[in-house]
């Protein structure tokens, strides 16, 4: 089989195990919706105070959801033996690697993408800035993905890894928090937003480059 051919398999295999399991996908989009939803409820009904803190409760909440849906990455690969396989597969781990990034970020980053605005709608964002939101959405939930692969092959072989992969991930997530809310609420403001989208796009290209290979390096070490 061809590498491309086995790249789209892992992608396309994936995405079938995880239309089986509907409520598992489900979990982080509902966390995610569950925890924004919250916040009014907590500050009160106060317009002026939520327009304020929206950028940063939508960021901070899809970055929880993020790291709530990271788990699914690799554990049932490493559990079921799956893992052991691709391995062994003479295809490059990385191109497979980065297979399984990608469906992960189409089953769990996309629908954030896709709610995201509306709930935006809800905390009384400005129409102004919802472009940007939906630019900062597309550019940095992908390396919320690619991020967190490499804490989780880091600790896949571990019983209890949840606590390890949160301290391992949160550091490295902090970057990208600050500048994709710190762009959403700019252009909320009406400033220019051109530095910070600039950032994540070379953010995540770099991302794209440089994670596949150690996540694979760390999947091995995992595994022996």
């Amino acid at each position: 089989m061809p590498i491309i051919q086995a790249f789209w398999a892992i992608i396309r295999r994936d995405l079938l195990l995880a239309f089986r399991r509907r409520a598992e996908m489900a979990n982080p989009l509902f966390f995610f919706v569950l925890v924004v939803t919250l916040f009014p409820l907590a500050v009160g009904a106060q317009p002026n105070l939520l327009r304020a803190m929206a950028p940063g409760v939508i960021w901070v909440s899809a970055l929880l959801a993020a790291l709530l849906s990271l788990d699914g990455l690799f554990r049932s690969d490493f559990e079921d033996g799956s893992l052991e396989q691709m391995l062994l597969s003479p295809h490059a781990l990385s191109v497979l690697v980065l297979g399984k990034i990608i469906a992960h970020w189409l089953v769990t980053g996309l629908p954030l993408l896709l709610v995201a605005p509306l709930l935006a709608v809800f905390l009384g964002l400005p129409q102004q800035a919802m472009g940007t939101l939906w630019l900062t959405l597309i550019l940095a939930t992908p390396l919320l993905s690619l991020i967190g692969a490499i804490g989780m092959a880091l600790t896949v072989g571990l019983r209890r890894g949840g606590m390890l992969l949160s301290l391992l991930v949160l550091p490295l997530y902090v970057p990208v928090l600050i500048f994709a809310s710190g762009a959403v609420d700019r252009a909320a403001s009406g400033l220019p937003v051109g530095a910070q989208l600039y950032i994540l796009l070379a953010m995540l290209l770099s991302a794209l480059v440089l994670v596949p290979l150690p996540t694979a390096a760390a999947l091995k070490m995992s595994v022996n």
